[in-house]
């Protein structure tokens, strides 16, 4: 029986562990986590979302604290237009982090960094060249493109001395997606080096509507697979999504996939930025506890907990101090669903806003308990202790069982 590790993921000249573990946003997919990955000799995920916020928590910057001084005057104001970010501080927040991750890389694997389209900024096209840019200054192994189609996002990078060199890959949810992204690149001469093809079943924001139950990865992935092989495309294919064990992963890479892209599981690890206390709801949530819902103010449907703080928080937004999701002309579906209860309830010192979220501030807080369809299957993944709790795992730990595991079995830690 066939195990991950019978498997390598070719990227150029290099071989490695066919396993990637996805850049979960706003520093849950920590430095150190992907730094595990690559010392095993797959590939690691940071994020670059809002990290001008994850730089205040990590390297003492005061990024957060400045614009919101910036900006004060305005936190009255619904029009948040005015509230911009400063392109050079978004590429020294980017670079911060960038280069202290690579400087204390080792072992044989990679660093990407997953780069959402949709974290908007107010300035979409020009925040999103500076963080690709500098993650690029800074010396990352790769970049996966993410949360939206990117059909410009090569050309923003395309004059970068690193353009050829850096990997460069793309997350879809479908063919469609995958196509016209191809048509859109294929002016800058340059073909993603891999794409991870992202079903149904993952976790955070999704690709799919609320009929996303109707879809399946492996149908997806054949699909894709076989296009790209009737047009002479060899670019590597990465399923994602439900991908809980070693065997579930070898199934795919006996079907032609060159690695899978796995996250839930490391949601429990030492090493993932989630405090103690939500690996613990994680652990402990039940089949009915997950649900897809529409309070994204991104637009697309999100995976999440329906125990999450975040759901029918009323806080006022906070785009002085983030403001990661105003549109290019300063809004965003938070502040318009908030406003609108507050109009409601002209007298209520306390509101609730079930129909969207204030993303930035909660995402931040750790409050908006993300996750993929299978959390519920975390506690099969450890050991409950005395006091009721579940031991939180090694990423290391997590990381060996998908490479070495067969017939779906899930080792415990000793």
């Amino acid at each position: 029986m066939k195990r991950v590790d019978d498997f390598r993921l070719k990227l150029g000249s290099q071989e490695l562990v066919p396993i990637m573990v996805g850049g979960m946003g706003v520093d849950i997919s920590t430095a150190d986590l992907a730094l595990e990955a690559a010392r095993l000799g797959g590939v690691g995920h940071i994020s670059d979302a809002m990290l001008p916020t994850v730089s205040d928590r990590r390297y003492n910057t005061k990024y957060v604290k400045n614009k919101l001084q910036q900006y004060k005057f305005n936190v009255a104001n619904t029009d948040k237009s005015v509230v911009q970010f400063d392109l050079g501080l978004i590429a020294e927040a980017t670079a911060t982090h960038v280069s202290r991750t690579m400087e204390r890389k080792q072992g044989s694997g990679q660093i990407f960094i997953n780069c959402m389209e949709k974290l908007t900024m107010n300035s979409p096209k020009e925040t999103l060249r500076a963080r690709l840019r500098a993650a690029m200054d800074n010396g990352i192994d790769g970049i996966t493109l993410a949360a939206g189609l990117h059909l410009g996002s090569f050309a923003l990078i395309e004059d970068h001395p690193r353009f050829h060199d850096v990997r460069l890959g793309i997350i879809v949810s479908s063919l469609r997606a995958l196509q016209l992204f191809l048509k859109k690149s294929a002016r800058t001469g340059r073909q993603p080096d891999f794409v991870v093809v992202e079903g149904p079943l993952a976790g955070g924001h999704l690709g799919f509507g609320l009929d996303w139950a109707q879809y399946d990865l492996a149908t997806i992935v054949v699909e894709v697979r076989d296009w790209l092989k009737a047009q002479q495309l060899d670019i590597p294919l990465i399923p994602a999504g439900g991908i809980f064990t070693g065997t579930d992963a070898v199934n795919f890479l006996e079907m032609g996939a060159a690695a899978v892209q796995v996250a839930t599981r490391f949601t429990v690890a030492k090493e993932c930025g989630l405090p103690e206390t939500v690996q613990q709801h994680y652990f402990k949530a039940s089949e009915e506890e997950i649900e897809v819902n529409q309070i994204s103010p991104t637009g697309y449907p999100m995976r999440m907990l329906k125990s999450s703080p975040a759901i029918g928080s009323g806080i006022r937004p906070n785009c002085e101090a983030y403001g990661y999701l105003l549109d290019s002309s300063g809004n965003c579906q938070y502040i318009e669903a908030y406003n609108r209860e507050v109009a409601a309830h002209p007298e209520a010192k306390k509101i609730k806003v079930f129909e969207k979220t204030c993303l930035c501030t909660h995402m931040r807080n750790f409050d908006c308990w993300t996750c993929g369809h299978y959390t519920y299957r975390l506690k099969d993944t450890s050991v409950r202790e005395d006091n009721g709790d579940y031991r939180i795992l090694t990423a290391e730990h997590i990381f060996r069982d998908y490479q070495f595991s067969t017939d779906n079995k899930i080792a415990l830690p000793a």
